[in-house]
């Protein structure tokens, strides 16, 4: 029997599909004409059971992971992400710490992110902080900064949940350079990024970096970011955020 391939991976995942699900997904993740994730196809395997069949081919090929990310099916590509993360996540264990691997599957990642196919919501989430985060935390991070400034949702979603790696490891720096460039960018996704990102810089970094950040920019803030970015903070501290925005 030969190496496990990108087949095998979606036979597992078919073998857990739910119509009803599907149906549920494909309209929770917005799969409609004109929406955000217009033309996405789901089979209906939720995450968890993803993660239950992700475990079984960890050590899949890059090859065959990168045909998993080609596929039109969601789930396809959410376990061709969850794959890399977990490769990702073992090069850099100190007792298997491999740092070529690392560079290959960080490469890997932003070509996915470039050809568009870490392209709705979960897909990010599921996996910038934890590659691009973990990669450039000492790194040149240039990369980010021409993702966000391309202007596409899903790139610019990449950008800013990828500072959730350095985020997590004490560094704000760039979470607040980014969110600072994208004041303008009123799309939800993007308000909802910007403000989660904000909100654990002030819950894992320094709460001043965030009320800092909030007393300078608030005013340009949309309403949805600055509601998220000011989550953990007093009534009396939110309300006076809210007022600095003209309405």
């Amino acid at each position: 029997m030969g190496d496990p391939g990108a087949r095998d991976v979606c036979d597992a995942l078919a073998e857990l599909a739910n119509s009803d699900d599907a149906v549920h997904l494909q309209r929770f993740f917005k799969t409609g004409p004109g929406e955000y994730g217009a033309g996405d196809v789901f089979i209906g395997v939720r995450v968890p059971k993803t993660r239950t069949v992700v475990k079984n081919f960890a050590d899949l090929e890059l090859p065959e992971v990168r045909l998993l990310l080609g596929s039109e099916v969601h789930e396809h590509r959410l376990a061709g992400l969850l794959i890399l993360v977990t490769q990702f996540e073992k090069a850099s264990k100190p007792r298997t710490f491999d740092d070529a691997t690392r560079r290959k599957i960080a490469d890997f990642y932003l070509d996915a992110v470039e050809r568009g196919r870490v392209n709705n919501w979960d897909l990010v989430d599921s996996s910038a902080g934890q590659i691009l985060g973990g990669w450039l935390f000492d790194r040149d991070r240039s990369p980010i900064f021409e993702l966000s400034a391309s202007g596409d949702l899903w790139r610019r979603r990449v950008a800013l949940l990828s500072t959730y790696g350095f985020i997590t490891r004490g560094d704000a720096t760039t979470t607040l350079e980014l969110a600072e460039s994208v004041l303008g960018d009123r799309r939800d996704l993007t308000q909802k990024a910007m403000g989660w990102m904000l909100r654990e810089v002030g819950k894992r970094v320094d709460r001043d970096l965030l009320t800092g950040f909030l007393e300078l920019n608030a005013a340009q803030m949309g309403r949805t970011a600055l509601s998220y970015a000011c989550e953990h903070l007093s009534a009396v501290e939110r309300a006076h955020f809210r007022t600095l925005r003209p309405e």
